[in-house]
């Protein structure tokens, strides 16, 4: 049974702000649909699996002690263990009396923890808190009563509801009420380029204002280079769900995109954005079918395609590459006709409850998702994951000269739409639905049928 079987997004979107107990049996069936990651993909689009090596059992569903915080987690390698291991000293020296259990959940990317937690959700057996994604995918358990209140225990502390902008709180309180504390944003509406191609095909990108100025622009790279336009993995449909996002935006505005995600999008509209997308398809890569996201941008540094659309932990590549330099070699926009949008990925850390039974660890939790929300933490996390704050007053001396731009955009953005393809603006069942969707087009590339299945989904 999938999600939107259940409740559909206008049904929630009737009883916002209210929490309903639906017992253990509707649990069983909501907690069993398609859920965030089912392809692999992370917070920071990671589609490898990514070992743990430090602590715990990585599937153990025992509780913790009811004065041990537990804490579980996915990110086993690179910049996500580097951010987590920052986080956790950090949180130790703010809270040394504090005893805390990290149980990390090894392989599949995110799609091992959703599991367990899911399987630990149905037993009402939930850790102190773990890593998910916010927004509409955290529907699943408020729907439960699995999520508690922690507006005044947490959010009420640091000026944290003044330093948050909008979009990650409302992000924050999926039914009305704060049950979560965003550590991260991702952006996703970017478009990255490899300026020496750019420039040798005369491409101004600041000029480039909708998403249809870029198959001009792609075909210019065609015209005058050995490179393609456009660097694309199909191989797994949340790439191609989150480049018709973007043209979306592009074409429509964040508004138009809003009431896409309520379910009350105009047919055409779809339809338009699936035409570009496409369109953009004879820019490709030929290998496209086969290879990752991360091989079609290393595509973009090795000189074999001029431009990407992928969220900002690309560059994070592009940062671990000391021949691939900021505007030297590489440059970013955002995504044409989405400026003044900064799209919201994120992770965050709930406050599980258990149903009656309330959190395992509550003061220890409470303390943890406190500090989650502080300046500190926020920069340990994001300066090494390579994501910025959702504190809007946070300095970016910390950073570097592309993560600080985004910080500037974040603060100076208009809206800050919720991600469809990574949870923040879809139930789980929904956004599978809206995959496979997305998968039968990238086969036959059939914009009507995409638009079609696109709206079916919402009924």
């Amino acid at each position: 049974m999938t999600e939107d079987e259940n409740v559909t997004r206008r049904t929630y979107l009737t009883a916002a702000g209210v929490t309903s107990a639906v017992g253990m049996t509707a649990l069983s069936g909501c907690l069993g649909g398609g859920g965030g990651g089912s392809d692999g993909e992370t917070s920071s689009g990671d589609d490898s699996d990514s070992g743990m090596d430090d602590g715990g059992d990585s599937d153990s569903e025992s509780s913790s002690s009811m004065n041990s915080l537990e804490v579980q987690h996915a990110w086993g390698g690179g910049d996500g263990k580097a951010a987590f291991s920052a986080l956790i000293e950090g949180f130790r020296e703010e809270y040394p009396d504090v005893e805390f259990d990290v149980q990390p959940v090894s392989g599949g990317a995110n799609k091992n923890l959703n599991s367990v937690i899911k399987k630990r959700a149905r037993n009402q057996n939930l850790p102190g808190t773990w890593q998910d994604w916010p927004g509409a995918n955290l529907l699943q358990f408020t729907e439960a009563s699995l999520l508690g209140d922690i507006e005044e225990d947490v959010w009420s502390q640091n000026n944290m509801k003044e330093a948050y902008l909008e979009g990650p709180k409302r992000a924050a309180r999926p039914d009305g009420t704060y049950v979560t504390v965003p550590i991260n944003i991702h952006r996703l509406n970017n478009l990255f380029y490899n300026k020496s191609l750019v420039e040798e095909s005369s491409i101004d990108v600041e000029s480039l204002s909708s998403p249809d100025d870029l198959i001009d622009a792609m075909s210019a790279v065609g015209d005058n280079t050995e490179a393609v336009g456009m660097a694309q993995s199909t191989k797994a449909p949340w790439t191609t769900l989150q480049l018709w996002a973007a043209v979306f935006m592009g074409q429509h505005g964040s508004s138009a995109y809003m009431d896409f995600l309520n379910g009350d999008a105009n047919r055409d509209d779809i339809k338009n954005a699936f035409e570009t997308v496409a369109n953009y398809a004879d820019y490709f890569n030929s290998d496209a079918a086969t290879i990752s996201w991360t091989e079609g941008n290393s595509k973009v540094m090795n000189g074999e395609a001029a431009f990407i659309h992928q969220g900002d932990w690309a560059a994070g590549a592009y940062r671990g590459n000391d021949e691939f330099n900021y505007d030297d070699d590489w440059g970013h926009i955002p995504f044409p006709g989405t400026s003044g949008l900064y799209a919201l990925n994120m992770d965050s850390f709930p406050y599980g409850t258990n149903g009656g039974d309330g959190n395992p660890s509550p003061e220890a939790t409470k303390k943890f998702l406190t500090y989650c929300g502080t300046k500190d933490a926020q920069i340990r996390f994001n300066k090494n994951k390579g994501s910025i704050p959702p504190r809007s007053d946070v300095s970016s001396d910390e950073f570097g000269p592309f993560l600080s731009k985004q910080m500037d955009d974040f603060s100076n953005s208009d809206a800050q739409p919720p991600s469809v393809t990574h949870g923040l603006g879809v139930k789980p069942g929904m956004l599978s639905d809206l995959k496979s969707v997305v998968s039968d087009f990238t086969a036959n590339l059939n914009p009507d049928a995409a638009a079609d299945g696109f709206v079916q989904v919402f009924e």
